[in-house]
């Protein structure tokens, strides 16, 4: 049927920009000295991320516990930290 491709076509477009940041992050996240300060300095690069949205959703973040913060996407994507991975992955709202 015409369309039906189309919500996962959406979903994947609505992903984009969480997927990038994550490829991003898990880049610095490389490194011997990798903080969530870096992650932080480095999420503020991305212009799609919504500061507001991030700031509710890490709202009784504890480094010490917590590792890293997640960030919320302008389109709803997260890009989440995964502490057993020491990772970050997109995923969709």
């Amino acid at each position: 049927m015409p369309g039906e491709g189309r919500p996962d076509a959406l979903r994947a477009s609505r992903f984009m920009h969480a997927q990038r940041l994550a490829g991003a992050l898990n880049a610095v996240a490389k490194g011997p000295q990798f903080s969530y300060r870096q992650a932080r300095a480095t999420a503020r690069k991305e212009p799609n991320v919504d500061w507001e949205a991030t700031k509710r959703l890490n709202e009784d973040f504890n480094p010490d516990v917590d590792g890293c913060e997640s960030f919320v996407l302008s389109d709803g994507s997260v890009c989440a930290w995964n502490p057993s991975r020491r990772a970050y992955a997109a995923r969709a709202s």
